[in-house]
């Protein structure tokens, strides 16, 4: 992709070719150590088979800002990115214990058929999942190094990394912490900030920066838009995950509710609603979160929900409508939306790199699945 026009398709496809190359090397070399660890591979492999590579996008376009040329070496870099969210998919997944992702059975659920005969098969299950993002993660390093970039500029990133595992780790840890406590927005813009924002948007383009040699003006630039940015991309991201359309969204649309996770629809709801609202929403919760497992699967097949929780699932969606709770996540994604672009005016960067980040803005936060 020499031409300096933005195309997604073209950028989407030499970028899986880069993943799904390097991740069927590596899993090769998993079943190469003993044929049962197949099933292991199968999913390594499963993890990176789908993805928009927005955060690839991002890492790409922050070394072109820089001034830098397109490079085969900073692709594998860029790439590598998208290891970074496979892993913290197949672990953020399990943690949620989350039953669908792209339309298929998640890590831990489809391990499950590896370990027939376990005593604990579960447990099994979960454990190789683990297992297989903690790997995700650390080939995620393991790209990035041999990426073919000068050791020079590895080493300016370098920082970057720590800081990147940092606030993803965090970020799933104030969730942990915060789910089941009262909802409560502030809160969970934190939660949404440090969880997806920062290794979403605002860390790629920092590290692309980084490697490109941008200037301190132009990686506060990064971060003016980075953030709000991602933000609002979660925002989006929470939205869907209620209210949009499971065959295309390939998750369940209770799982948010069932795990009491702390969205910021959540929250808004609750700051909206009144005492007699806020028991019936205490009583639809309490209820969800009775209807599913010990796996977080609800009374349907597939991680569908079963036929009580579908009706609790939608006296939800209709409280928060006449709450007009939406219509306030919608604001706030707008907002944030206007605050990156707004940042964009003064970036110090080449036009094609602005008009890059313009379009790529638009289709972070207003994806239908």
């Amino acid at each position: 992709m020499t031409t300096e026009a933005w195309e997604p398709g073209a950028f989407r496809a030499r970028i899986d070719a880069v993943l799904h190359r390097f991740v069927a090397e590596e899993a090769d070399l998993l079943v190469d150590v003993d044929p049962a660890l197949g099933p292991v591979a199968a999913e390594l492999e499963a993890a990176v088979a789908h993805g928009k590579r927005l955060r690839a996008a991002f890492c790409y376009w922050g070394w072109r800002g820089g001034g830098q040329p397109d490079s085969e070496a900073l692709l594998r870099a860029a790439a590598s990115m998208e290891l970074v969210h496979a892993a913290a998919v197949v672990h953020d997944d399990l943690i949620d214990a989350s039953p669908l992702r792209h339309g298929r059975p998640t890590a831990h659920r489809a391990l499950r058929a590896a370990v027939p005969d376990h005593p604990r098969a579960d447990a099994a299950a979960r454990s190789l999942a683990m297992l297989v993002g903690d790997l995700l993660m650390s080939l995620a390093g393991q790209l990035f190094v041999t990426s073919g970039l000068p050791a020079a500029f590895l080493a300016r990133a370098r920082p970057l990394w720590a800081a990147l595992a940092r606030d993803l780790v965090a970020g799933e840890c104030l969730e942990i912490l915060r789910t089941g406590a009262a909802p409560d927005t502030a809160a969970s813009l934190k939660v949404v900030r440090y969880k997806t924002a920062k290794y979403t948007v605002e860390q790629p383009l920092l590290i692309g920066g980084t490697l490109a040699g941008a200037a301190p003006r132009l990686r506060e630039g990064y971060s003016a838009y980075g953030l709000p940015l991602g933000e609002a991309f979660q925002l989006r991201d929470d939205l869907l995950g209620l209210f949009g359309d499971p065959a295309r969204t390939g998750k369940a649309n209770a799982d948010d509710l069932r795990g009491r996770r702390p969205t910021a629809l959540l929250a808004e709801t609750w700051r909206l609603a009144d005492p007699v609202q806020r028991g019936r929403l205490t009583a639809l919760l309490d209820a969800g979160e009775a209807a599913g497992t010990d796996d977080g699967v609800g009374g349907g097949t597939n991680g569908a929900p079963g036929r009580g929780e579908d009706g609790a699932l939608d006296e939800v969606r209709a409280l928060m409508r006449g709450l007009r709770a939406p219509e306030r996540v919608e604001a706030m994604i707008a907002a944030r939306v206007d605050e990156a672009l707004g940042a964009l005016d003064g970036l110090d960067a080449p036009p094609a790199a602005v008009a890059a980040l313009t379009s790529l803005a638009h289709s972070a936060s207003a994806r239908l699945h």
